[in-house]
């Protein structure tokens, strides 16, 4: 082989190994900052859930300080409830749910009111579904739909239902138009969720 050859593949092996450790080093001085901020907007989530005031563009230190003053972290067997005394709504407490969406994981958070039958509210902070369809999920037209909904049909059994247009019993919500699969797995994750939750008296609560 020709001392040219012998160069130019020492070279591009010693760039190569230069770029790797480079971005080695990128990746682990970041990753610290990464969950900082994945862990930011999983609070900010919950605090919005539960309706703590905070501001929009509270950065994620003041996320975290504003959740420490004012949400109750407890754990009840496999789960994890948030709770917090809303000024109008009373003891709220949220519970994370999820499951796989049409394209990816989507998370949430589903919050309760004291009666732990009543939903307070909804969000989506995980979901990778086709933007304009599926993932109006995370949409207000769709997360509003569920203040005050109930988490239990006209019968009494747990349930949520994600209907097409035209949900009037207590327990429907209009599904995501053209996006008929997503809104049929948000329904299943959220009903998972509510027959885990069942005791033997009913809710826990």
């Amino acid at each position: 082989m020709k001392r040219g050859s012998l160069y130019t593949l020492a070279y591009a092996a010693v760039l190569g190994l230069v770029c790797a450790l480079t971005l080695s080093a990128v990746d682990g001085f970041t990753a610290t900052r990464k969950a900082a901020n994945a862990r930011a907007e999983e609070v900010r989530n919950i605090l919005t859930v539960l309706g703590v005031p905070v501001d929009a563009d509270a950065a994620p230190q003041e996320l975290l300080r504003v959740f420490e003053d004012n949400v109750t972290e407890e754990e009840r067997g496999t789960r994890t409830f948030y709770s917090y005394e809303h000024s109008a709504k009373g003891f709220l407490r949220a519970v994370r749910f999820g499951g796989p969406g049409l394209w990816g994981r989507v998370e949430g958070f589903l919050c309760f009111e004291e009666d732990m039958r009543t939903i307070s509210a909804v969000t989506f902070y995980r979901q990778e579904e086709t933007p304009g369809l599926g993932g109006e999920i995370s949409s207000s037209a769709f997360t509003d739909q569920f203040e005050g909904l109930s988490a239990v049909g006209p019968d009494g059994s747990p349930g949520i239902r994600v209907v097409g247009d035209g949900a009037d019993d207590i327990n429907e919500v209009d599904a995501i138009s053209g996006a008929t699969m997503t809104s049929d797995k948000v329904e299943d994750m959220l009903n998972r969720t509510l027959e885990e939750m069942i005791g033997r008296d009913g809710f826990d609560g």
